[in-house]
């Protein structure tokens, strides 16, 4: 069955993971081990409900910040992981031909109140035909029905969508509610599994797609 829809995840494949990124260098500031206080933080937010908006950012930093240890204030620290979240612009073309050949392309993303901001610095959710941000749909990426309501507000068959993320708990779920899925690991190892389901589709070039980053490894090490 062809595909007609594709689902893309933003921090890690439409964006750098600005999250992971940002909350690593925190710990790295702060002496601690990255992937425990990554772990931690991110626990936090799902076990609290701010990835889905139960609880608001105030809220959320407060409770770093008391069962963390952490002293540093909420805006220093959100400034540390929004700066890191930075788009890839080989994806955005891939979104853009994809809708030019008539593929309806939706953002389907575990965020926050950041995801609208992000977009209000960048711009980028004119690029979709559909956002669903899981801080207003009360569901995340880990349940199935958040890729059921996305699938339903987008009239879309599971057996011919996409969906693409770079966490591979978020893929098994997607195959789950019948989904095709690809675990992202970087837009040079993406392009060959794309293929599969798009060969009419070239992948996009540029200094972060396949054949850029080629050129980049060669430059470095000239």
């Amino acid at each position: 069955m062809p595909v007609t829809h594709v689902f893309f995840d933003y921090g890690g494949v439409i964006a750098e993971e600005g999250f992971l990124h940002g909350l690593f260098a925190i710990a790295a500031q702060e002496g601690r081990d990255p992937h425990a206080f990554f772990q931690a933080v991110r626990d936090i937010v799902f076990a609290e409900g701010y990835v889905t908006g139960r609880i608001g950012e105030t809220d959320f930093w407060t409770l770093v910040r008391e069962r963390l240890g952490v002293r540093r204030s909420g805006d220093e620290l959100r400034r540390e992981i929004l700066e890191r979240f930075r788009l890839r612009p080989v994806m955005l073309a891939l979104v853009r031909a994809l809708r030019a050949r008539g593929v309806r392309a939706a953002l389907l993303s575990d965020q926050t109140n950041w995801l609208d901001e992000l977009d209000a610095r960048d711009g980028f959710f004119g690029e979709f035909d559909h956002v669903f941000n899981s801080f207003h749909y009360g569901r995340h990426k880990g349940q199935r029905e958040f890729f059921e309501i996305a699938l339903r507000a987008m009239t879309a068959v599971p057996g011919a969508s996409l969906f693409v993320d770079d966490a591979a708990h978020n893929v098994r779920t997607a195959r789950e509610a019948g989904m095709a899925a690809i675990h992202f690991t970087g837009p040079a190892d993406f392009a060959g599994t794309f293929a599969a389901y798009f060969p009419d589709i070239p992948f996009p070039s540029g200094r972060d797609g396949p054949a850029g980053r080629a050129a980049a490894q060669e430059d470095r090490a000239v």
